[in-house]
């Protein structure tokens, strides 16, 4: 299968032109108002309600993606997200106020989330229009103008993603820019303000590296190398059927796709069979005709996922048609960590299988390698599961099934280490594009206390705001006061402190 589509790529200068128009849109403050930012998020909404069809047939078109998948992980996800966010903009964005200890009593404190300016978005081609919708998603929620690089990898999506954003969000403030890699290093020497990047580890240190000349965040999701262990406690038909979907959803071009499975020689021999089975249920004997079976994008990766295949130790798949840049589901046994499929992250219908021992063996392995984006636990034993996420690291985990942990809008999505910095999804994706800002009002009124904070310094007044500003266990932070309970609450407090200080003045007490 072909994905050769020319797309039209944006001139390199014209980026420049857009990066000024966007700054000048920003500039004018159209983006700060709520009902701006819920009028973009209801057509994002639309957009993806109204074209999934054809959203799905040009990610059909790139890499002959089941249209169910489209409609599902990308189309379906971004709707609900979006419906999220809707609900809860108001309260996201709203000053968090904050209480604190007696000796910052007399400020008015909170947390103003503010948008950065300008955000850079850079998609991924294996789910085009999720990984580069919903982090546009964050970007319109918290009140940036946003650009956005769709992956030249999926160019009929990348395509259609121009359009419609063109048509559905306001072009002013939401602009596309098509092209490879010169145009995204225009974009990223451009005037941006935020960078949000979805792809490869080794191009994500690439795009850290850049930015971090002009000192703006950055954001990286990444992926690596996700394992599973599966324990001999484990219900072997749920967790087939589950590994077995995980691993060639999308033909297994997922980030959280369980990359390779570690489990005791035992367990291995009751597993195989069970997920050769869910295979064939879900595609039949022959998947290269099954409508429901992914392709890999191009020839480059169908060429190198060939070659992580060892033929001596393939024992189910290992099919491969260059010709429509086919791989079927494969499992390998006896593999061990030399082996080329376990030197990179798989990104493909792959499935190596690890022996260990016990869950031990599993632990040393997994904390032996960089810490991936996802771990997967299959057991019985809750405590079982416990001690291997205290034991390991990683983006995220997921007991008992796999990706499904990405859902909940209640959670971050991201990375740790090499797969990934910063986190999104939800409230994560408000914060990830918001700076939050510390706005703080003293009071005039309490200036003889704060004025022992000035020269000339003294042991008394050392001693006075030492212990004024000293922070205690188990302090019990004041409530926020407003309106006529404030200021009743201020008028006794100063006539209070002055008493003291008067007093002490007159006593010789205090020299000051």
């Amino acid at each position: 299968m072909s994905t050769k589509a020319s797309m039209n790529e944006t001139p390199l200068g014209q980026i420049e032109t857009i990066l000024k128009d966007l700054r000048t849109s920003f500039k004018s403050g159209k983006t700060k108002p709520l009902s701006w930012r819920k009028k973009q998020i209801e057509q994002l909404y639309k957009m993806c309600d109204e074209q999934r069809e054809l959203f799905a047939s040009a990610a059909n078109t790139d890499f002959a993606r089941p249209i169910t998948e489209t409609y599902l992980y990308d189309c379906g996800v971004i709707r609900n997200e979006c419906i999220h966010a809707l609900n809860h903009l108001d309260e996201w964005a709203k000053d968090e106020y904050r209480s604190d200890s007696l000796a910052y009593a007399t400020m008015s404190k909170y947390v103003h989330p503010e948008p950065y300016g300008t955000c850079l978005i850079i998609g991924a081609w294996n789910y085009p229009f999720n990984l580069t919708l919903l982090p546009l998603l964050g970007a319109i929620a918290a009140g940036n103008c946003a650009i956005v690089k769709p992956s030249e990898l999926a160019p009929h999506s990348a395509s259609v993603l121009t359009t419609m954003i063109g048509r559905y969000l306001d072009s002013s403030c939401i602009r596309v820019v098509l092209g490879a890699i010169d145009q995204t290093h225009a974009l990223l020497k451009g005037d941006i303000d935020h960078v949000f990047y979805t792809g490869s580890t080794a191009v994500g240190k690439i795009v850290a590296k850049t930015v971090a000349e002009k000192m703006i965040p950055v954001v990286l999701e990444c992926g690596g190398k996700s394992p599973v262990y599966v324990a001999d406690d484990a219900n072997i038909a749920v967790t087939a059927k589950r590994l077995a979907w995980g691993k060639t959803v999308n033909c297994g071009q997922t980030c959280l796709a369980p990359d390779y499975l570690l489990c005791s020689k035992a367990t291995e021999s009751r597993l195989i069979p069970e997920i050769i089975r869910a295979w064939r249920t879900f595609y039949t004997d022959n998947p290269v005709n099954s409508d429901s079976y992914c392709h890999i994008v191009n020839g480059r990766h169908f060429e190198r996922l060939k070659k992580l295949i060892d033929t001596s130790k393939v024992i189910y798949g290992g099919e491969a048609d260059a010709n429509r840049n086919y791989i079927s589901p494969t499992i390998m046994t006896n593999v061990d960590e030399n082996d080329k499929v376990m030197q990179e992250e798989i990104f493909g219908p792959l499935l190596p299988i690890v022996t260990v021992q016990n869950e031990h063996e599993a632990i040393e392995f997994i904390n032996a390698r960089s810490k991936p984006l996802a771990l997967y636990i299959f057991t019985s034993n809750n405590n079982l599961a416990k001690t291997i996420i205290n034991s390991t690291s990683s983006g995220s985990t997921c007991v008992n099934d796999v990706i499904f942990q990405i859902a909940p809008p209640s959670l971050p999505f991201g990375g740790v280490g090499d797969s990934g910095l910063g986190s999104y999804h939800g409230k994560y994706s408000f914060d990830t594009f918001s700076h939050h800002r510390s706005v703080v009002y003293s009071a005039t009124w309490s200036e003889p206390i704060l004025s022992k904070r000035n020269p000339p310094y003294t042991k008394q007044k050392t001693a006075f705001m030492e212990s004024l500003v000293k922070a205690r266990r188990n302090w019990v932070p004041l409530p926020r006061i407003g309106g006529f309970w404030f200021w009743a609450f201020a008028a006794l407090a100063t006539a209070v402190i002055t008493r003291v200080l008067v007093r002490g003045f007159r006593d010789d007490k205090w020299e000051f």
